[in-house]
């Protein structure tokens, strides 16, 4: 037992219990669910055929699921109340409303699913869509390039987490890629890693996937305090927070000034971004350091102060 509460970092008994508990929980899920061979999921639950890629109109409006606990971090990062002395303050807020659309289960999401969740929202008003998940294969890639395509037709921005496998991107990819297959770069997307809170060598998070030409910008990913289920909140880590650290920037920006395109906040974001050339740790490059400008496109983290600046020109200049 000692040795367990020295592995699982529990302090007292108390804490032994809840990891004891959450060991078991996870254990009981994988018998289920996961080593269970007579449970299909799409087949008992949502109701598809997941190979067909046409299909539109399946699941059902069960947006909690089994776990709510990372979609609601996220989504108090982008909206939780300024107002009423509780918890945290989101960095839109009112007068932004999120749309929930729970397209990723307990594990990798399917490509068909992320498409149709992309044109759902696209089609109930989203403007701004923050996708805080990722994979490392893409079966069904067209459908969801088709579905980028299908947003950026209507003038919808989305952001993208990068990724936490500590890996450059432009050696590795990570789906939904931040490229179409012929090469092109869709013009409203964005692509954002995590970053620290000190600008020290630890400005880019450890576990943060990082490139120079396929990672927009960096936006803070560690600790970050927000929402959690059950009136409660809590601090993760990971550029799932920094993605709607980025996408909560671009919903101030697109409150303000309602005519900015996708393609205006894609750009207003990056060249706002504070750039640093402090000397830092490569996440998983085993101690090696570089600038940390190399580490993406824009060689800095998102500014909102800054973007409001920058879009407040742009508007002065449209009305020249």
């Amino acid at each position: 037992i000692y040795q367990f509460m020295q592995e699982s970092g529990a302090a007292d008994t108390d804490a032994l219990i809840t990891e004891l508990g959450n060991g078991a929980k996870e254990l009981r899920e994988q018998l289920d669910y996961g080593l269970n061979t007579k449970f299909n999921a799409r087949a008992d639950i949502v109701k598809d055929n997941p190979d067909d890629t046409t299909q539109r109109y399946y699941g059902n409006a069960d947006v909690t699921g089994p776990d709510a606990l990372h979609g609601t971090h996220v989504a108090g990062i982008i909206a939780a109340a300024r107002d009423n002395n509780l918890g945290v303050q989101g960095i839109a807020a009112a007068p932004v409303r999120v749309m929930s659309v729970r397209a990723v289960p307990n594990g990798d999401e399917r490509d068909k699913d992320v498409a149709n969740a992309i044109r759902y929202a696209v089609d109930n008003g989203a403007q701004i869509i923050n996708m805080s998940f990722g994979k490392e294969f893409s079966p069904q890639r067209p459908a969801v390039e088709a579905a980028y395509k299908y947003a950026e037709a209507k003038g919808v921005l989305l952001v993208h987490a990068a990724g936490n496998e500590n890996a450059n991107l432009d050696l590795v990819t990570n789906f939904p890629a931040s490229f179409y297959t012929n090469g092109a770069v869709p013009t409203n997307l964005l692509t954002v890693g995590a970053s620290g809170p000190a600008d020290n060598e630890n400005l880019p998070a450890s576990f943060s996937n990082y490139s120079k030409r396929q990672v927009d910008v960096f936006a803070p990913g560690v600790g970050i305090y927000s929402t959690l289920p059950g009136n409660k909140y809590g601090n993760e880590s990971g550029t799932s927070m920094a993605s709607p650290v980025t996408a909560g920037v671009a919903a101030v920006l697109k409150s303000y000034f309602p005519s900015l395109t996708a393609a205006d906040l894609k750009r207003i974001i990056r060249e706002s971004a504070q750039v640093h050339h402090t000397q830092v740790l490569v996440p998983g490059a085993g101690g090696k350091k570089a600038d940390f400008a190399t580490l993406s496109v824009t060689g800095g983290v998102v500014d909102l102060y800054a973007a409001m600046q920058l879009a407040l020109q742009l508007e002065a200049t449209k009305k020249q």
